[in-house]
């Protein structure tokens, strides 16, 4: 199971609440909002809110991936999109594909509800301008076993750690376990690797694998080996993965470890092809109300990057301490390096 699909629907109550703002006449001839998103990022109550506000109308296309949005945006060029959300390791691509423009954030005063941790993300930042607002946010945390570890472990290291030999899987992810092992290393940019370094963490996820039981693929998978019992540690794919863990009887906790940890944002940005790109600023604008990131957290368990009360009520107050993913030095040499650790047999 994908990140995505814990992406669930947000209750009526939120149309209510952001209607409460001004409403503006609907025109004869409503304008058209094409919006390329995931699910749980433009639910009905608020798009309906939108439009009532407005008097726009939305198109609502939901995608799968970030493969399937490139080619959807390459195909033409980003004309049949108005607004879409990615996360941020792909805004190099995004710009130098010419498929979206620079945000003007004079024109999105919710701007200012932005969290400290999302107001300057330079993986959105390309020739000094914001071609991005962060909306959704999440971390790849390391989750343990209570009964094994009284108190969180405070170091990704525990994952090399002979006391639990066999007893640690970890995600079949190529950046992932890159870049966390470049946190480890104290590299203070995991995703611009000289050759030395590639050849220090790949020696060192070869020195893993005698700790590792095994390399599992997906939420699901994750969850169900964990939760079969003998696993003390994961290298996880989420927050979800916990709660998952706990509705199957499994004490675990997550933490992030004192190097820090990999985090993704989920960011609006307007299309290259946008029709009306005042309107794609009001969109945005309208995601970032306090009450839109409320709901965002409530019903994913994923973290807004507007309202702090929200981010603390599911525990998530660590965003200062995460890494948020860019584009990779070079993600062909990235994926060579892990298939040849992965073959490497255990000495």
């Amino acid at each position: 199971m994908h990140r995505r699909d814990f992406m669930t629907g947000v209750t009526a109550g939120l149309a209510g609440l952001l209607l409460s703002s001004a409403t503006l006449p609907a025109t004869a001839a409503p304008k058209e909002l094409r919006v390329l998103t995931w699910e749980g990022y433009a639910d009905e109550p608020w798009v309906k809110a939108f439009e009532a506000k407005t008097g726009a109308k939305v198109k609502i296309t939901y995608t799968g991936s970030v493969d399937e949005i490139f080619a959807k945006m390459t195909a033409s060029k980003g004309e049949d999109f108005d607004v879409i959300a990615i996360e941020t390791s792909s805004y190099k691509r995004l710009t130098q594909e010419k498929l979206i423009q620079p945000v003007d954030l004079t024109k999105v005063p919710n701007a200012k509800n932005l969290l400290p941790a999302f107001r300057e993300v330079s993986a959105i930042v390309f020739d000094g301008k914001p071609y991005a607002v962060p909306f959704a946010w999440g971390s790849i945390p390391l989750i343990y076993d209570k009964k094994a570890f009284p108190q969180p472990p405070a170091s990704w290291s525990v994952l090399w750690d002979d006391k639990y030999k066999g007893r640690i899987i970890a995600m079949d992810d190529a950046n992932n376990a890159i870049v966390t092992t470049a946190l480890l290393l104290g590299y203070k940019d995991p995703f611009n690797l000289t050759d030395a370094q590639f050849a220090e963490i790949k020696a060192k996820l070869l020195d893993q694998k005698r700790y590792v039981s095994t390399y599992y693929a997906g939420f699901d998978d994750g969850v169900s080996i964990f939760a079969q019992g003998g696993v003390d540690l994961m290298m996880s794919m989420g927050e979800p993965q916990a709660p998952m863990l706990q509705k199957k009887g499994v004490d675990v906790g997550l933490t992030i470890p004192k190097e820090g940890a990999i985090g993704w944002i989920d960011c609006w940005a307007i299309s290259a092809g946008a029709r009306d790109p005042a309107l794609a600023l009001a969109f945005i604008d309208f995601m970032l109300e306090k009450q839109v990131g409320t709901y965002i957290s409530e019903k994913t368990g994923y973290g807004n990057t507007t309202n702090a009360d929200a981010n603390a009520a599911i525990g998530l107050t660590y965003a200062d301490k995460l890494v948020f993913l860019q584009a990779p030095e070079n993600f062909a040499r990235r994926i060579d390096l892990w298939n040849e650790i992965k073959a490497t047999p255990v000495e």
